[in-house]
């Protein structure tokens, strides 16, 4: 009775423990992401500076054209929109599309598991 009570206590803890382990890995797998796709034109760090796109260090959360030194276009500045997750992932998969006029020359991220976990790894940038 007691090896079956330890084993089903440690299964409950590995069930309970495994979805933050899936979002840990989700996040270092969408920092590869960021360095393969958005590097080029984004900084995503502390006190960071806008390069050819504006700095998305606490994006989650924020109003967009919202980062300080930055010159948004006009249909991003009139976008209305707060960055979460979900609003990210479908930008990142269609900008053109969630912001039509936006001039973020990206044609989009196509891959379901690249979006999840880009957007895990951005919502880690606090």
């Amino acid at each position: 009775m007691g090896r079956l009570l330890i084993s089903l206590v440690g299964a409950l803890f590995l069930l309970g423990a495994a979805p933050g382990m899936a979002l840990a890995q989700d996040a270092a797998q969408g920092r590869a992401v960021f360095q393969a796709n958005c590097a080029v034109c984004h900084q995503a760090v502390a006190n960071g500076h806008a390069m050819v796109g504006p700095n998305l260090f606490g994006i989650v959360g924020r109003r967009a054209a919202s980062a300080a030194g930055f010159a948004y276009s006009p249909a991003m500045q009139h976008a209305n929109l707060t960055w979460t997750t979900d609003q990210l992932s479908a930008f990142v998969q269609a900008p053109t599309h969630v912001v039509p006029g936006t001039r973020m020359p990206f044609a989009g991220l196509h891959n379901p598991q690249q979006v999840a976990a880009l957007t895990a790894y951005l919502a880690t940038l606090h």
